[in-house]
């Protein structure tokens, strides 16, 4: 008898599609099964395979646009330029490659992959994989809500900066005066760029345990940063898709303006040179290694659930492996690029302050009779220098003019933004005009990243059952007004700490964690040759040797080293932040407060508790699991005789479509070679007296030219 079998289909809702009995023309009736997809509230309606309703792309670009500017974000200008200084210049280049290629790029790829192949949210992929898998993306919606609640108050950040740029001068270009007209004590003992972010816009608290009241500007820039982002989002990717042209390409104008401008100016070469001569020996440290592995992860924006959501958007037979290979190289690319730029700019910051430290020297050697007048030549200069000793040099006030050591005081993050480059840009000819394009490029990049992490987030919430019920709008709306309100945690005097406290155990533990659960559940348990099957079927490319081993071995060892090591410096390092002192004008390193801790502990468990609570759950049936995640309805359509050669010739078409169930095409089937002789060894109630029956996991049709009976049979 011959049969047809689904064999190795994932049950999606989508594996009794092409089960359809026909009519054959002789009088009979056949039952056909149609699966109809949930009402889901997606952007627009496109005839693919898989999910008729899902989102998708208006066209290649706009995805290859929204994923570039997803993934260059603010890391790749202020983190990336920090760890080459501080990891061997150049040779930190090395170890970059190195885990990009092997951590980096494949788990890019799993992501977007099986993004693309199941057409679902975080949440839907890892319960079609596997109902115990579930709290992957309840983890991973958790922890990107911590990190969206603090990434849009550097946005708050800039739009405050970039506000003030429009005057001229620059507020930070000059320490205020008090009402006798000496200058304000701590912006002397500090800097002009200092004293303007700690005091001017942040309002700095000593600690953050005297936090005082709400800063009335900073509620008011976070305001227009959460409304703008709602009104990006709220339709899905039919507005933020429109969005990204300006927020991915504009960066790019900038860097590239910055980068004219920067290598013609004095000083630029040594900033160059500081950064990208190479230390070899830094090459040793482990350390170095892990923070290479620590930037690729995160400036790709790996275990968010936003790629999931960004593959799901795609049709079935996207390349998403050559998407893959574009992102990475874009993305390696910018931050070499963006690094390039910072340093040559910040070359010429250095080289300015050189000059004025020795012109201070000047006045004071001349003062003491040391120089005959200040405008010797620099020989000059140095040979008197040279002649000082150390404990004259400390009587006299002499201060140390070195380039390498201005150099070295770089810093990363916020530091790097807002105090130091705002130091090089006020010493531009036109300073307000510089400060517009970079705190813009800064917008630019920080929206890019922002809408990826929320859109991530709401793909996740849109897979369950009761809020996807409700209009998209409504349901961001929510979202944006509920970060919106715990945000004004950070807009109080200790807001800059509070930053640091989410960044730096919010999102690093639990991402880690999710990122290699992600891993192990499709390499082992959905399984590396099925997800391998569906590549290919999906892009024609088959993963070869080089993507077996990172995925099955490599790229698992490489995240649990990373999560072993982020876990050990916790408990090794006391953990502390940046309190900022007026009286000296200096930031203090100071520990956490113990219930401070607690907080940071509760927000780790929270993004990583949901995967064991679940598996527990679903284990013990504690949670009921719901298989039919497309509610798929069954109804009998009746036909007749004059539809026989319509319904025949779509059977022919079905018989030479080899596509591949990943693209809802003929599934593969097993040989007809079994014969009436099989039915002998079933069971009487599964013999083919019924139209459909059921053996085992699968189901078979016999192709009988009989008449419809519906039995009942408890299986």
């Amino acid at each position: 008898m011959a049969a047809t079998k689904i064999i190795d289909a994932p049950r999606n809702g989508h594996e009794m599609a092409p089960l359809n009995t026909r009519a054959r023309g002789d009088g009979t009736h056949g039952v056909t099964i149609v699966l109809t997809a949930p009402q889901r509230n997606s952007v627009s309606s496109v005839e693919i395979p898989g999910d008729p309703e899902r989102a998708a792309w208006s066209g290649k670009m706009q995805f290859f646009l929204s994923i570039i500017g997803y993934s260059v974000g603010l890391g790749n200008i202020w983190r990336f330029p920090y760890l080459c200084q501080q990891n061997g210049g150049g040779a930190f280049l090395i170890p970059f490659m190195v885990m990009l290629i092997l951590e980096g790029i494949p788990l890019f790829l799993i992501e977007l992959g099986i993004g693309q192949r199941m057409r679902l949210g975080a949440l839907g992929v890892w319960n079609t994989i596997h109902p115990w898998l579930g709290g992957i993306g309840i983890s991973s919606c958790i922890v990107t809500l911590f990190v969206a609640l603090y990434y849009n108050v550097i946005i708050t950040w800039v739009f405050y900066y970039l506000f003030n740029s429009f005057r001229y001068p620059l507020p930070w270009g000059s320490c205020p005066t008090n009402g006798n007209g000496s200058v304000v004590e701590e912006c002397a003992r500090s800097s002009e760029t200092a004293y303007f972010w700690y005091r001017t816009t942040l309002d700095a608290a000593p600690s953050m345990e005297e936090p005082g009241g709400l800063k009335w500007w900073i509620v008011l820039c976070l305001l227009l940063s959460w409304t703008i982002v709602f009104f990006i989002v709220m339709k899905g990717i039919q507005s933020s898709g429109k969005v990204v042209y300006f927020t991915s390409l504009f960066p790019y104008v900038v860097l590239t303006i910055f980068f004219v401008r920067g290598i013609t100016l004095r000083g630029a070469s040594a900033g160059l040179m500081h950064m990208y001569t190479p230390k070899v020996e830094k090459l040793s440290d482990p350390t170095v290694w892990l923070d290479a592995a620590t930037q690729v992860f995160y400036s790709f924006g790996l275990a968010f659930g936003s790629l999931i959501a960004f593959g799901s958007y795609n049709t079935p037979k996207n390349n998403c492996v050559r998407d893959v290979l574009l992102v990475s190289v874009c993305n390696a690319i910018t931050a070499i690029y963006a690094s390039v730029v910072i340093f040559a700019i910040l070359g010429f910051k250095a080289t300015v302050n050189v000059d004025r430290c020795i012109d201070l020297n000047k006045d004071i050697l001349v003062k003491h009779s040391f120089l005959p007048y200040k405008n010797v030549t620099m020989e000059k200069y140095e040979e008197v220098m040279a002649g000082i000793n150390a404990t004259e040099s400390k009587l006299l006030e002499l201060e140390e003019c070195s380039l390498s050591t201005q150099l070295d005081n770089a810093a990363e993050g916020t530091g790097l933004a807002f105090i130091v480059f705002t130091q090089a840009i006020v010493e531009l000819p036109g300073a307000p005009f510089w400060a517009v394009l970079f705190f813009t490029m800064l917008l630019s990049l920080g929206l890019g990243s922002q809408i990826g992490i929320l859109e991530g987030m709401l793909c996740t919430l849109f897979d369950i059952d009761i809020i996807k019920r409700v209009k998209k709008q409504h349901v961001t709306g929510v979202v944006c007004l509920f970060c919106f309100i715990v945000g004004f945690i950070f807009c109080t005097g200790a807001g800059e700490y509070w930053l640091k406290m989410f960044d730096s155990f919010a999102g690093t533990i639990g991402l880690v964690v999710v990122a290699l659960m992600e891993m192990i559940s499709v390499v082992y348990i959905y399984g590396h040759e099925r997800f391998t099957e569906d590549i290919y079927q999906m892009t024609g490319y088959r993963p070869g040797l080089y993507w077996q081993l990172t995925w099955r071995y490599i790229g698992p060892a490489i995240m649990a080293c990373i999560l072993v090591s982020s876990v050990v410096f916790m408990i090794i390092k006391n953990p502390t932040y940046g309190a900022w002192n007026a009286e000296l004008g200096l930031v203090e390193q100071t520990n956490y407060p113990s219930w401070v801790m607690v907080i940071a502990l509760c927000m780790i468990l929270a993004g990583v508790l949901p995967m064991p609570i679940v598996f527990l759950m679903r284990s013990f049936q504690c949670l009921k699991v719901d298989l039919d995640i497309h509610q798929g309805s069954i109804r009998r359509n009746e036909t007749t005789a004059s539809t026989k050669e319509m319904i025949d010739n779509d059977d022919e078409d079905d018989e030479n479509d080899f596509s591949g169930p990943a693209l809802g095409g003929h599934v593969k089937t097993h040989s007809d070679a079994s014969d009436d002789d099989d039915d002998d060894d079933k069971p009487v109630t599964m013999r083919p007296t019924m139209l459909m029956r059921v053996t085992g996991t699968h189901l078979d049709v016999p192709k009988l030219k009989k008449p419809f009976r519906m039995e009942v049979y408890d299986l």
